[in-house]
């Protein structure tokens, strides 16, 4: 998902609905982001900091526990959502809004209804069983 999204260093990275936080791990990680996960629920959210501690890498993610429709993305390069249809719904006026031109946004099994993807990426997880199937779609804010 991050390499579709073509996530250089230095950039922000953003995950709305960050869970556990393994995003913004590998964004940070493995690409050399500054990566922002937004949690709403405080359980994940403490188990996502937890898992960033023990990667040492407390100076390059930062893990907010609160809701995504209230914190500020303008600084994002790229924006995650694993949300549902209905939720990008919800979450597109911020989206439109927000983010700066060519900044992308990577959803990843759910559409954003009435924008246009610039790439898609079907793959399957299990391919001898064939399942589960994931779908990830990369959009791109335009100017």
């Amino acid at each position: 998902m991050l390499t579709l999204a073509e996530l250089k260093p230095g950039e922000v990275f953003f995950d709305l609905g960050a869970g556990d936080g393994r995003s913004v791990i590998i964004a940070a990680k493995e690409f050399g982001a500054k990566a922002i996960g937004v949690e709403l629920r405080e359980d994940l959210a403490k188990k996502a900091m937890s898992a960033v501690y023990e990667e040492g890498l407390q100076d390059k993610v930062t893990i907010i526990h609160g809701d995504m429709f209230h914190v500020d993305i303008s600084q994002a390069d790229v924006v995650f959502l694993y949300l549902t249809t209905s939720a990008n719904e919800k979450i597109k006026p911020k989206l439109e809004v927000e983010l700066k031109p060519g900044a992308r946004v990577v959803s990843h099994d759910y559409e954003i209804l009435g924008w246009i993807p610039v790439k898609v990426d079907r793959f399957c997880e299990n391919p001898s069983l064939g399942y589960p199937s994931h779908t990830i779609y990369l959009y791109k804010k335009r100017t």
